[in-house]
């Protein structure tokens, strides 16, 4: 049923128009002019304009023909870097690009995959419910979009996102996720004639983070220091230096007590420090942003149950996984929206090595076109 030429001449077609974050209105376009002669009824939100991109959340709305809930579907259109002028490659049923730049298969895959499904359901005329295409801006820069969608726009109460790997795996469990930004201010001083008139806020920072834990915490925690900014010249005593860094956990609490840790661990080595200025050095600016939600979904909520049944009416396999990563689905959660994660087959993303099988491209499309008749027959 899937049309696999036709399907790969879309792909081909989507990854080849620029959308790097913030930058996605071509592709915007190109897509809401498709889905408009498919019968969509098409809003964009104003999600862009809130986070200074050219483009906003695509919303394209499918009346049903059988009476039955709102059913979401999920992708994001923008890419990473570098992602410009992206020529794909197609040999041996492999998509790659000519190895200078992304593929963009993450996650314009799935933009593809759902645009055949819908080319399919209108071309067989077949039972399907109400579908609510939820296609976000900027979800490779923090999930940015679906953080700002309009979300008055959306009716669906559960549904799926494609953004994932395994063509026979829903993601069920992603952990919440803390975003840290600690200025460490110290006093600048001349490094040879004048040393110890300075406040070295490197060396601060980096006492601090000696004492941390990083990397794997626990089975469902981890933590990473990112980025390390501060100094101006090997000749002068550093006044300033940031580090920013994150904390990922299924468990809340965890969550909370790690972050807790790290920022302690900052405010110890600054207070302790002897003897401090009149003017309070060196001091300490904390800046810490509740980045996602984590998404905790039952192994028996029909969200699972029904893309297990449409997988086994497919002869494969559909087994719950937990992730380290975050995606859209993780703001959908929080927000009530139940959204299990499906693959689409992308390999080795944000990378120049980038591919995907047109094979489990198609695998994908027959999968979701079955969880719609599913969703059909069930209401």
């Amino acid at each position: 049923m899937v049309n696999q030429d036709r399907l790969a001449q879309t792909f081909m077609s989507l990854v080849q128009i620029d959308s790097i974050s913030k930058q996605e209105a071509a592709v915007c376009a190109e897509i809401r002019k498709i889905l408009s002669e498919l019968g969509a009824e098409i809003v964009t939100d104003n999600a862009g304009e809130r986070i200074g991109g050219n483009a906003g959340n695509l919303i394209a709305k499918f009346a049903g023909n059988v009476n039955a809930p709102p059913l979401l579907l999920n992708a994001h259109t923008d890419t990473v870097e570098p992602g410009r002028n992206i020529k794909p490659v197609f040999k041996d049923g492999v998509f790659t690009s000519q190895g200078d730049t992304i593929l963009g298969a993450d996650d314009k895959s799935a933009v593809a995959i759902l645009i055949e499904v819908m080319r399919i359901l209108k071309e067989k005329n077949l039972p399907h419910g109400p579908i609510e295409l939820v296609l976000t801006v900027c979800e490779e820069v923090g999930l940015q979009g679906a953080k700002n969608m309009d979300f008055s726009l959306i009716s669906a109460k559960s549904g799926y996102a494609l953004d994932a790997t395994d063509t026979e795996g829903i993601v069920t469990r992603a952990p919440a996720a803390n975003k840290f930004q600690i200025r460490v201010h110290g006093k600048d001083a001349h490094a040879g004639a004048a040393p110890e008139k300075g406040i070295n806020a490197i060396v601060l920072a980096s006492k601090a983070i000696a004492g941390l834990d990083i990397g794997r915490i626990d089975s469902e925690t981890t933590c990473n220091i990112g980025i390390i900014e501060g100094g101006m010249a090997t000749n002068i005593v550093p006044a300033l230096v940031t580090v920013k860094g994150e904390v990922r956990s299924h468990d809340p609490q965890k969550l909370k007590a790690v972050t807790h840790r790290i920022l302690s661990a900052f405010r110890s080595v600054v207070e302790n420090y002897a003897p401090r200025t009149e003017d309070g050095l060196p001091r300490l600016e904390i800046d810490l942003e509740d980045d996602f939600s984590h998404t905790n979904i039952p192994d028996d909520h029909p969200v699972v149950k029904m893309a297990q049944q449409a997988a086994d009416n497919l002869g494969r396999n559909m087994i719950p996984k937990i992730t380290g990563g975050g995606a859209d689905a993780n703001i959908f959660f929080s927000k009530g929206i139940i959204v299990g994660v499906l693959g689409t087959g992308m390999r080795d993303m944000h990378t120049t090595r980038e591919n995907i099988r047109l094979e489990d491209m198609v695998h994908a499309a027959e999968l979701v076109s079955e969880i719609i008749r599913l969703h059909a027959m069930e209401a």
